[in-house]
C-alpha cells in the first residue's frame, strides 16, 4: 500500500488559525486577524488537533499556551506557510492593512488621541486602527491591545513605560459661574476666595497639593457630587457646577470655546502621568504609533501652556 494513502492533509485555514492563534495569544484576537469569530477558530484548531491525534493548544490559559506537541509543530508548520505565501499566485495585488488596537482612558481618548487621529490615519493608510477605552483608576483589566495608554509606570513583566504627558492642573470655571459669584458679592480675586465657590471632586486629581501651594492649609471637598472620571469633572465645571482642578491639555477645547476659564495662574503637577506601554514590540505600526502619539502629547501640552518650566 502507498505511503500516500495514509496521509491525510489538514485544511489550510485550520493550520492558519493554530498559527494565528498561537503568535497573538489569544483566540479573539486570531479571529479578528482572519475575519472569523473566536469559536471558528476554536472549532477549526479542534477539528486540526483531531486529525493529528494530538492537542495543540491549553485553552485555559491566558495567553494560549502551547501544549508540547504545539511547540514542535508550529515552526514545521510556519514553514510550510511560508512556502506557500511565496507563491506568487497566491499573493492577492491589493495594499496590506495591519490592524492596530489602542486601549486609552476616556478623557485621553476623546480630548487628545480622537481630534487628531486623522493626522494618524493620513500619514499611514496601511495601518487600520481599533480604540478602545480603559478605566485604569477602577483597577480594572485594560482591553487587550497593541498598544495601552494608562497611569502606571511599569507595566506588565516590570517592563517601563514611555511616558506621553506629566501635565500641570490648575482650577478651571465656566464664565457663568464666575459672574454669579461677583453677583454674590464673593468674586475671586485670588485663591482664598475659593472658600465662597463649589469645588468639584475626584479622587483622579485631588485638591489638596494645589491648595498647599497656594498657602492654603484646607482639607480635601468634602461635599457635592463625586467624579470618578477627569472628563465628566471638566464637563460638570463647564455646566456651572462648580470648579474643577484640571489640565488645560485636556480641557482645551472648553477653553478655546471660552466655555472654561482660568482665573489663577497657579498650576501644580498632575497626580499622575500618561503613560504608553507597547505589547507589540515588534510590530512596525505599533512603533510608528508610539512615535506619532508621543509628538501629538507634546504639542498638546505646549499649546495648553501645560508643561512646567
Amino acid at each position: 500500500m502507498s505511503s500516500e494513502q495514509f496521509l491525510r492533509f489538514p485544511s489550510i485555514d485550520g493550520l492558519r488559525a493554530f498559527e494565528a492563534a498561537a503568535r497573538l495569544g489569544s483566540l479573539e484576537r486570531a479571529a479578528e486577524q482572519l475575519c472569523i469569530s473566536a469559536s471558528a477558530v476554536s472549532k477549526r484548531i479542534s477539528t486540526l488537533e483531531e486529525l493529528l491525534g494530538v492537542s495543540l493548544l491549553l485553552r485555559s490559559t491566558k495567553p494560549l499556551t502551547l501544549t508540547a506537541a504545539g511547540k514542535e509543530y508550529l515552526p514545521q508548520l510556519r514553514a510550510a506557510l511560508e512556502l506557500l505565501a511565496a507563491i506568487p499566485l497566491h499573493r492577492r495585488a491589493v495594499q496590506r492593512v495591519e490592524r492596530l488596537r489602542i486601549a486609552a482612558p476616556p478623557t485621553f481618548a476623546r480630548q487628545i488621541l480622537v481630534p487628531a487621529l486623522p493626522q494618524f490615519t493620513a500619514a499611514h493608510p496601511d495601518i487600520e486602527l481599533e480604540l478602545l477605552l480603559s478605566t485604569p483608576f477602577l483597577d480594572e483589566a485594560a482591553p487587550e491591545a497593541e498598544v495601552e495608554i494608562g497611569n502606571s509606570l511599569t507595566g506588565a513583566g516590570g517592563s517601563e513605560g514611555q511616558v506621553l504627558m506629566l501635565g500641570q492642573v490648575t482650577p478651571l470655571l465656566a464664565p457663568s459661574l464666575l459672574q454669579r459669584l461677583e453677583r454674590e458679592g464673593t468674586p475671586l480675586r485670588e485663591p482664598a476666595d475659593l472658600c465662597h465657590a463649589p469645588l468639584l471632586r475626584t479622587p483622579i486629581e485631588p485638591w489638596t497639593p494645589w491648595l498647599r501651594a497656594a498657602g492654603l492649609d484646607w482639607p480635601e471637598p468634602s461635599h457635592g457630587t463625586r467624579f470618578v472620571d477627569l472628563g465628566l469633572t471638566l464637563e460638570a465645571a463647564a455646566c456651572g457646577q462648580g470648579i474643577a482642578l484640571g489640565r488645560p491639555s485636556l480641557a482645551a477645547a472648553w477653553l478655546g470655546s471660552g466655555a472654561l476659564l482660568r482665573p489663577f495662574a497657579l498650576s501644580v503637577p498632575a497626580q499622575k502621568p500618561y503613560v504608553l506601554h507597547l505589547h507589540a514590540a515588534e510590530s512596525v505600526g505599533a512603533q510608528a504609533f508610539a512615535a506619532w502619539l508621543a509628538s501629538c502629547c507634546a504639542a498638546a501640552e505646549l499649546a495648553a501652556g501645560d508643561r512646567s518650566a
